[in-house]
């Protein structure tokens, strides 16, 4: 049986559970690649282009989301981190973000 540390501190009554690694940083800010990818799962088989992992605060990413509804002429939202536009744009959306200056990659199937 293995031995148990039992100096090690999991729960703080200011910081809570401290065996949950915590990243206070986003996702998006760990240095990879913005993903672009076309989904139909769980919307009723329409159609949707995602755009996810963008290393924008919340302000940027609606600008740019706005920016990529205008582009491909669809609605869409931004939320969570994640651009989502109605219907598959997705060479549209890689042109953009490359005149942007962020790296883009097609991901999925």
């Amino acid at each position: 049986m293995a031995k148990r540390d039992s100096s090690r501190v999991v729960y703080s009554t200011s910081d809570g559970d401290l065996r949950k690694a915590r990243d206070p940083k986003p996702a998006a800010a760990a240095g990879g690649r913005v993903k672009v990818r076309r989904e139909t799962s769980g919307r009723r088989g329409k159609t949707v282009t995602t755009v996810s992992n963008v290393p924008l605060g919340e302000d940027a990413l609606r600008d740019l989301a706005g920016k990529l509804k205008k582009r491909c002429g669809v609605g869409g939202s931004a939320k969570d981190g994640v651009i989502e536009l109605q219907g598959d744009h997705r060479d549209a959306v890689m042109e953009l973000l490359a005149a942007e200056g962020l790296d883009a990659v097609l991901a999925g199937g």
